[in-house]
């Protein structure tokens, strides 16, 4: 077909729709060295029997599909992104400009030491720097996003349990969570092979701790908990919570999704936490997302350093060197090849080389502030549950009057945000608030900004009580119109494949 952006539908077409039969984008020479190669070397099993169907395309044509789809695509450098619970704050462009320096694009992982001293030296820093902020006393830097790193919180508890506790070890099957938890702590626990039990909020959007009482005994492993909570509310009885789970024999572990509203003022470690999980792409400010490498942390405690993966970066003084030091007999084993993904590493190296001490503060401060006041300002046309106290980072909104008066969702707002310039907040999350907008502003967006999107939001709500049927089918200015995103998630469609040939098969395509 065209090589153009619109297909016959008005969809934006896919490469194999763009693919032309014959196309090539590199047309190397033909060879002069003898092929000796024989497909008959391996078993029939492992031999294709038809040729790979693979898009055919010349260069011009990749540029052209990649770039429109840059430009329908929305990102913070484009324009504000409230994602509750995400903290899509800017990615400054020195951290990138430093990851790019040949020098770094050029390492090796299997390189000798020797000739590798100022990587291992930044990982050696980063791993420092991590642990001081969150008082825990070492890190790995191994899994390749924070999922990775959640499960690995968990394997830590329970290699922790099986270590010190052997003949009770396998009664220790729970792991406790809150209701208004991020839905990756019970995803990462069910992996993990743990039974996941909910501990219910209170009241006051905090962990009910009478519940928790109830809850805890010998068949508890640990409880995890992001603070502050997802309605941006901090626990106030974290030491109190502390004490329960640990008098029970578990584990205190951290989420480390909004740190952002703490870090470099308060420590998980002075909280009671054991576990430290950290998303490099939140709090220090690495890259979201695109499909492109993460980066997870997991710090702890020193009872629970032995079950670390390695290697590990250790710093000989004597000789002034950096040298990898492999895990002990204790550890749960590797999560990857190799050491984790070094350029996202580097990148929160750089930022917060560059921000110090002081200046981590200083965005912990300025988060809070907008938060509260994107909140304070919205008040009038939204509830917003939980507010007889400051929030931090993020606060919850709820459209649940919106929704009795009118009809229209959360979501329906949020489609109407689109349409004048915003991405949306979260829509339906935490679970305990009806209607949930959940809005993180992150501390570096402007006061006009901040306006900005009070004034849209204001402006969505209003046209839900007089233009609500605009509402419904929004948004309108989008790339894509309303999708139908309950049939999306029930009938999941992630890869492409052929129309069935007349014929029979000539090729070989992918299997459903």
């Amino acid at each position: 077909m065209s090589s153009t952006n619109q297909g016959a539908d008005g969809a934006y077409p896919l490469l194999f729709e763009r693919s032309v039969p014959g196309r090539r984008g590199v047309l190397p020479p033909a060879t002069t060295v003898p092929v000796a190669w024989n497909p008959e070397r391996l078993p029939a099993s492992l031999r294709r029997a038809r040729a790979p169907l693979l898009p055919e395309l010349s260069e011009l044509d990749v540029v052209r599909h990649y770039s429109g789809l840059s430009q329908r695509n929305w990102g913070v450098d484009l324009g504000f992104y409230p994602l509750g619970s995400c903290t899509m704050k800017y990615n400054p462009k020195v951290n990138e400009a430093i990851a790019a320096l040949p020098g770094w694009q050029r390492l090796h992982p299997y390189q000798p030491e020797q000739t590798v001293q100022g990587a291992l030296q930044i990982l050696f820093e980063l791993e420092r720097d991590l642990c001081a902020l969150t008082g825990m006393a070492q890190a790995t830097l191994q899994p390749s996003a924070g999922a990775q790193a959640e499960l690995l919180g968990l394997l830590l508890i329970r290699a922790h349990h099986q270590h010190h506790d052997p003949a009770h070890a396998a009664r220790r099957r729970q792991i406790i969570v809150p209701d208004s938890a991020h839905g990756t702590n019970p995803a990462s626990a069910a992996a993990a092979g743990y039974e996941v039990v909910q501990v219910r909020s209170n009241d006051r959007g905090l962990v009910d701790v009478k519940h928790l009482k109830e809850l805890v005994g010998p068949q508890t492993a640990g409880l995890m908990l992001t603070n502050p909570n997802t309605l941006g509310l901090f626990e106030e009885d974290i030491e109190t919570i502390a004490e329960i789970i640990h008098a029970a024999g578990g584990l205190l572990y951290y989420d480390g999704a909004n740190l952002n509203a703490i870090v470099g003022i308060v420590r998980p470690a002075d909280m009671g936490f054991d576990i430290v999980h950290l998303n490099l792409h939140k709090t220090f400010s690495t890259p979201h997302g695109g499909g492109g490498p993460g980066a997870g942390v997991i710090a702890v405690t020193p009872p629970l350093a032995p079950f670390l993966p390695g290697p590990r970066v250790e710093y000989d003084a004597a000789k002034n060197q950096y040298h990898w030091r492999a895990a002990g007999p204790w550890t749960v084993g590797r999560l990857r090849e190799f050491y984790g993904n070094f350029g996202v590493l580097l990148r929160a190296w750089a930022y917060i080389r560059s921000l110090g001490a002081e200046g981590l503060r200083e965005v912990a401060r300025t988060a809070v502030l907008n938060a509260n006041y994107c909140r304070a300002k919205l008040q009038d046309c939204l509830e917003v549950p939980y507010a007889d106290r400051p929030c931090k980072h993020e606060f919850v909104a709820s459209a649940r009057e919106v929704h009795r008066r009118t009809g229209l969702h959360a979501q329906d707002l949020a489609k109407g945000l689109l349409d004048r310039g915003f991405h949306a907040p979260t829509v339906a999350f935490p679970l305990i608030v009806e209607e949930a907008l959940m809005c993180e502003p992150t501390e570096t967006e402007s006061l006009q900004t901040l306006d900005a999107f009070v004034d849209a939001l204001q402006q969505v709500v209003h046209l839900a009580y007089t233009q609500p049927d605009e509402l419904r089918t929004a948004p309108h200015r989008a790339p894509v119109g309303r999708l139908d995103e309950v049939l999306a998630n029930r009938h999941l469609k992630l890869r492409w494949l052929p129309d069935p040939p007349a014929t029979g098969p000539t090729a070989e395509g992918p299997t459903p």
